[in-house]
């Protein structure tokens, strides 16, 4: 019998990569040409329309309608020399990923006769309807109509034939249907709290930004073994799977020599987010076998979300030239690592000043420590509303696996910085602050430059660590959309700086001197944040043991962790600052919960076809060829030699048996789990049951899957093995 799945690998592992034909240029020569950046702004506006454009960017006031069609000619102008037929907004409903409605630019006129058009309306304003998106209950489908609306500090793009404009989608009542709009609105008060709070060391400041770098990992497999597992290809993981004898446990893959046919994967797809002005770096393998990770230069938040969003869109797309499937799920593999998406935060000054950079001199590091102790008192108050931010059903099955960090929110700071804040918690106000150490550390190889010591170390245990001079976000999903994540760190900050400067002030009111006032309120700070800080071992059953007891929360349930949301608390925190009203938080819990049971049912239903229509009948025939072989051997063999041959075949028999009724009855208490949770009313409800009822069998039927994987003919076995997916050739 011909191995129909070890055929499909052959024809697609062995093709040649797409070539990258022979022309050579420098990343420079095209980087951005797909983006209507400034060069291509100062070469299509006019000059009127060039200064206000960047001028209402830069203050962040609306776009003159006058202005708008100059700019909207422009563009198309720019875009059609290009070679574009039509336009989008492009925006980002809650769905987690982008969404894109294309209207071509002509226009008929008389004659028959047809002319390319694009106005300052259509720029500024669409109504795509996009009635069928997740509302959360904002909207009903016979109040359908949404509204997207131009952002115009996120630059128009071209993808394929299309001009794309970076949008937010809006209800027609005014409420945010998208990721976009509550990001813009925590980076609104971010900017103006950090702003407030950095004039006591400096008036000259005018802006802060926050910025962010991510870190995406992602999987390749060979696009035939793709499409050869059905749940690889409807839920994005591998729902069997038995362990391949040998995965990640030599540490081989990572940082290896990337594969020939990754590398020209990789160069096509650079090439591509290089265009379009995404500042994509570094490259590397990652720790588990065709893991690999894409990293970009930092950028303004919003921004780097969009070019995030839009990279993933690349990357899957890109990889199927190149005979691949890209996955993005937190965990398409199990027992191996999963994928996270780490995002690199800090802020800047409109001077060019990081603010988690600590200084040079007494000044600057108490400018430092200031931001840097009302980060953690940010994170000390509000980590269940962090952990909820990054809640989702992939993310379930990674975060604590001895892979990623843990469920526990923790902040690590390192040695030197934890040594700091214990002595400030124990000065008094005026006391010297320590400078930043500048000691070197010399390798003492030729060709090796002397390597500057740094103010921390990494633990790439810790969901929130600091390194350097920004935190890593390292609880972050793959899959994620950096918005959601990123609004909440934007909001919890902006909210503890607000809150920080009331107290300072009202110190200085009571006449105590500013900075003794804000040196006061970090040390306090400090001590009420120190159970947030953890250096050791976040991996750790210890650290589990020693969270509890500090009390922070260790919620490993995604319904559970949501229900952050709900909490007055939470509504109080978005709706003081501007970023959320209770419809819209409302809104986004319910569409959350919605979109984890959804997933969770989909898995559970495909989990079933495959066990039932797939697994078991291939079982059930290497049984009867073994059923036939015993009674062949019954019939040559005399009886005391028929039993001692036959007793491992019989066993086998046995067990197969075993594994075929615990599957079944799995499956069937699985369906009918799924059946009470269907007819449940509240989306709460339901959520749990899933969790708690349904995704509580997957483990088991999945184990005993496994087990029937390591015993049926390898010729007969249905799905490719992780020995066959997990190594490109």
């Amino acid at each position: 019998m011909t191995n129909i799945r070890f055929k499909a690998y052959e024809t697609a592992s062995m093709r040649k990569p797409c070539p990258m034909g022979n022309v050579l240029m420098k990343a420079s020569d095209y980087y951005g040409e797909n983006t209507f950046n400034r060069i291509s702004m100062r070469e299509f506006l006019t000059e009127e329309a060039h200064r206000k454009l960047l001028y209402d960017i830069e203050k962040g006031i609306k776009i003159d309608r006058k202005v708008a069609d100059q700019i909207a000619t422009s563009l198309k102008n720019w875009a059609i020399s290009k070679g574009a037929t039509h336009y989008t907004h492009w925006f980002q409903p809650l769905t987690g990923a982008t969404a894109e409605k294309h209207d071509a630019f002509i226009h008929p006129v008389d004659g028959g006769k047809a002319i390319e058009e694009f106005h300052g309306d259509a720029l500024i304003q669409q109504e795509p309807d996009a009635s069928s998106f997740p509302h959360g209950g904002i909207r009903n489908t016979f109040e359908a109509r949404g509204y997207t609306a131009w952002d115009p500090t996120s630059p128009a793009f071209l993808l394929d034939s299309t001009l794309c404009i970076p949008s937010v989608f809006i209800s027609y009542t005014g409420e945010a249907l998208d990721n976009k709009t509550p990001l813009l609105r925590a980076l609104h008060e971010l900017d103006k709290a950090a702003v407030d709070v950095y004039k006591y060391f400096d008036r000259n400041v005018s802006k802060i930004h926050g910025t962010l770098g991510w870190e995406q990992e992602y999987f390749l497999v060979d696009s035939a073994l793709y499409h050869a597992r059905p749940d690889l290809a409807l839920t994005g993981r591998t729902l069997f799977g038995h362990a391949s004898a040998k995965d990640q446990q030599l540490s081989d893959h990572y940082f290896g020599i990337i594969p020939e046919r990754v590398i020209a994967f990789m160069k096509d797809f650079e090439m591509e987010c290089h265009k379009l002005g995404i500042p994509v770096k570094t490259r590397h393998n990652e720790v588990a076998p065709n893991q690999f990770e894409v990293a970009p230069v930092f950028e303004n938040v919003n921004l780097a979300v969009d070019h995030n969003q839009l990279l993933m869109h690349i990357i899957k797309k890109v990889a199927m030239r190149h005979d691949f499937r890209a996955l993005l799920h937190e965990k398409p593999f199990a027992r191996i690592n999963g994928s996270g998406k780490h995002n690199n935060w800090s802020m800047e000054t409109n001077t060019g000043i990081n603010l988690l950079s600590p200084g040079k001199d007494e000044r600057s590091n108490f400018r430092f420590i200031t931001y840097l102790v009302n980060i953690l008192k940010a994170v000390h108050d509000h980590a269940d509303i962090l952990r909820a931010s990054i809640a989702s059903s992939g993310n379930e099955h990674r975060l604590g696996a001895h892979e990623a960090p843990p469920a526990i929110i923790s902040v690590f700071l390192g040695t030197q910085i934890s040594k700091t804040l214990d002595a400030i918690e124990h000065q008094n106000a005026g006391a010297r602050l320590s400078k930043r150490h500048e000691s070197e550390l010399s390798f003492s190889i030729p060709l090796i430059p002397e390597i500057l010591f740094d103010n921390t170390d990494r633990n790439r245990t810790s969901p929130f660590a600091f390194t350097g001079n920004k935190f890593e976000f390292r609880a972050v999903g793959s899959a994620a959309n950096c918005s959601k994540p990123m609004m909440v760190l934007s909001t919890i900050v902006a909210n503890q700086l607000k809150l920080f400067k009331k107290e300072v002030d009202q110190l200085i009111a009571g006449k105590v001197k500013k900075e003794d006032a804000v040196f006061q309120v970090i040390k306090k700070y400090i001590k009420e944040s120190k159970n947030i800080r953890f250096e050791g071992n976040n991996y750790s059953a210890e650290w589990i043991a020693e969270a509890g007891k500090r009390g922070l929360q260790n919620i490993q349930a995604t319904p559970d962790a949501l229900k952050a949301f709900k909490t007055q608390k939470a509504l109080a925190l978005f709706g003081s600052n501007n970023v959320l009203n209770e419809r819209e938080l409302n809104a986004r819990y319910e569409i959350d919960l919605e979109n984890y049971t959804k997933k969770i049912q989909i898995e559970s239903r495909v989990m079933g076809d495959l066990a039932t229509n797939h697994i078991i009948p291939i079982a059930i025939r290497y049984q009867t060829l073994l059923i036939q072989n015993v009674l062949g051997l019954k019939e040559l063999l005399p009886p005391d030699e028929f039993i001692k041959t036959s007793e491992s075949q019989l066993e086998l028999i046995r067990m197969i048996s075993v594994h075929i009724a615990e599957i079944k009855n799995h499956i069937e208490e699985m369906l009918s789990q799924r059946k009470k949770a269907n007819v449940l009313e509240r989306v709460e409800e339901m959520a749990t049951a899933y969790n708690r009822n349904v995704l509580s069998h997957f483990d088991i039927i999945r184990e005993h899957v496994d087990e029937l994987e390591l015993m049926v003919d390898d010729e007969l076995w249905p799905l490719p093995k992780y020995r066959e997916m997990l190594f490109i050739n």
